[in-house]
């Protein structure tokens, strides 16, 4: 291994406090990180599973619809888990964004190669079994999103109009653009915090935060005329 001191975790992260939203704390993840480099085996393991559940999160909201049912969420995760581990000296030796950034990264390489190999030779084979299909985008979906939308809104007295609302907020969600939806899937799917999510989109952090008023606003417009917002945990 490289003797040259690593970067620490907090030297890459703009986010303050002491806690990763649905992840491990800060000072829990670089104790590991620095367990990991002193060569530590069960470090890495640590801090896989204990990112596993954001990650799951990141999973279900980009996975392609196509592919649901023919793979699992967790195989996925088991891929990308041993991606990581194979490559975690790399990371280490150079970690050029925090560690969750970095597994997240791994993982929705592996959704990407998910899409190649089973809408690539296989394309017309899954499109028979799916005709309602969508491009393999590894973003979030305006269906994916007004899905997890309507399994906030919807109550069990409405079940029977949730296709038809279900359809018009797909279409509603189109109307906004891409970015604006990915802003909102980031930050309340993924839940990342503002600083991870303006690394994500590659933009600057004040210019994230413009964004994501800008799109809560349009959102919550529209979600007025699909059904009361007043239980939905958003500010």
């Amino acid at each position: 291994m490289d003797s040259r001191p690593f970067p620490r975790e907090r030297e890459l992260s703009e986010d303050e406090g002491g806690n990763r939203t649905g992840g491990l704390e800060n000072s829990e993840i670089e104790k590991q990180l620095e367990l990991a480099r002193k060569g530590d085996p069960g470090a890495v393991g640590v801090l896989l599973e204990g990112h596993r559940d954001r990650l799951r999160r990141l999973v279900v909201l980009r996975l392609d619809r196509r592919l649901r049912g023919r793979v699992d969420e967790n195989d996925v995760l088991q891929d990308a888990f041993l991606e990581a581990i194979d490559r975690i000296y790399e990371y280490l030796r150079r970690p050029t964004m925090p560690f969750y950034l970095w597994i997240r990264f791994i993982t929705c390489q592996q959704l990407q190669k998910l899409c190649r190999e089973h809408l690539g030779a296989q394309r017309r084979d899954v499109r028979r079994e799916t005709p309602l299909a969508q491009p393999a985008y590894t973003e979030a979906t305006s269906e994916v999103l007004a899905a997890q939308l309507l399994g906030k809104l919807t109550t069990p007295s409405q079940a029977l109009m949730r296709s038809e609302r279900q359809a018009w907020l797909r279409e509603a969600l189109e109307s906004m653009e891409m970015l604006d939806r990915e802003v909102i899937a980031l930050r309340h799917f993924e839940q990342l915090g503002p600083s991870e999510t303006a690394q994500v989109l590659g933009i600057k952090r004040p210019a994230a935060s413009k964004r994501y008023i800008r799109a809560i606003k349009r959102l919550k417009e529209i979600l007025t005329s699909v059904a009361d917002t007043s239980e939905f945990l958003w500010p």
